[in-house]
């Protein structure tokens, strides 16, 4: 039987005693942190299934669901980005995960910039694959909100009806079948959209928190990749606007690099994975002389 293309399937029991789904592939390498890729709102593990096997060649890979998605267990607390991130430390203790570059796509960049905010100690770096940035200010108006609750009311009611997954038939075309069926499986079901309802919740709380706080610099490299296409319902001045804030969060990197997915929107994980891979071997090749001492980075 062949390896699934995300390696091997774990279970991390968190500090309250839930499940997590996780899969590890690759090996780890002399210098080469260990790589966490974190999906966006409600995105299963199999979302980063052109990615992950291309940076496992050189480095042990990190993929997960977050509670209630995929595989794992759902949690019946609030969805904060709080809560999140202390799943996350809660998994990256348990693998032993000492240093590690975070990926991120969407939403998903609110939970690893928590977790990158309290043990900035083993943060390599992070690559924020067109994030979501409270820098944004058009995505706190009220018109940006009243479309958000009816996108996600609308996809409740097709998941219900079992029509949600046939919108995304095109989109998840890229990925090998067997991904592409368990992501059909596991991300338009009655219990994901619930779970994307208590993640929505949670991840706007926090921008609008964080919208208020001083920017702060970090000393680790961020790599911020943006969409540079429209996509339906973002229009051309919200996406100008989407990249500017991921300028902006670039600058305060002590290492920062804005990339533009040129060929691409939001999915860039689906459309232009190569660059991600790419920027991920570029920002590992940043790091110090001591991380990389002796290492074949060709990722």
């Amino acid at each position: 039987m062949s390896e699934h293309p995300l390696g091997t399937s774990r279970a991390v029991i968190t500090r309250d005693g839930r499940s997590l789904h996780v899969m590890v592939k690759g090996e780890n390498a002399p210098g080469v942190p260990t790589i966490l890729f974190e999906a966006g709102l409600a995105a299963p593990r199999s979302y980063w299934g052109l990615v992950v096997p291309e940076v496992a060649r050189r480095a042990r890979v990190i993929v997960y669901d977050r509670a209630g998605l995929g595989r794992s267990e759902t949690d019946t607390a609030p969805r904060t980005v709080s809560r999140m991130a202390d799943d996350l430390d809660d998994l990256l203790d348990s693998l032993e995960a000492t240093t590690v570059l975070l990926v991120a796509h969407s939403g998903g960049a609110l939970v690893v910039r928590e977790t990158a905010a309290r043990r900035p100690d083993r943060v390599a770096g992070m690559v924020l694959v067109d994030p979501s940035d409270e820098g944004c200010d058009p995505v706190f108006s009220r018109s940006f909100r009243l479309m958000e609750k009816f996108v996600h009311h609308a996809s409740y009611l097709l998941a219900r009806i079992g029509l949600l997954g046939r919108l995304f038939d095109k989109q998840l075309a890229p990925l090998p079948a067997l991904l592409r069926a368990e992501f059909r499986a596991e991300a338009f079901t009655n219990g994901a959209m619930q779970t994307r309802g208590t993640e929505l919740k949670g991840m706007i709380e926090t921008m609008n928190a964080w919208r208020h706080r001083p920017a702060t610099s970090v000393d680790f490299p961020v790599t911020v990749i943006s969409g540079a296409k429209a996509d339906p319902g973002m229009s051309t001045t919200l996406r100008a606007a989407f990249n500017a804030s991921h300028a902006r969060r670039t600058s305060l990197s002590s290492y920062g690099r804005h990339v533009l997915a040129e060929h691409s929107g939001h999915f860039i994980p689906l459309t232009e994975p190569e660059i991600i891979v790419s920027e991920i071997k570029n920002l590992v090749e940043t790091l110090e002389p001591s991380h990389t001492q002796d290492q074949d980075l060709l990722i």
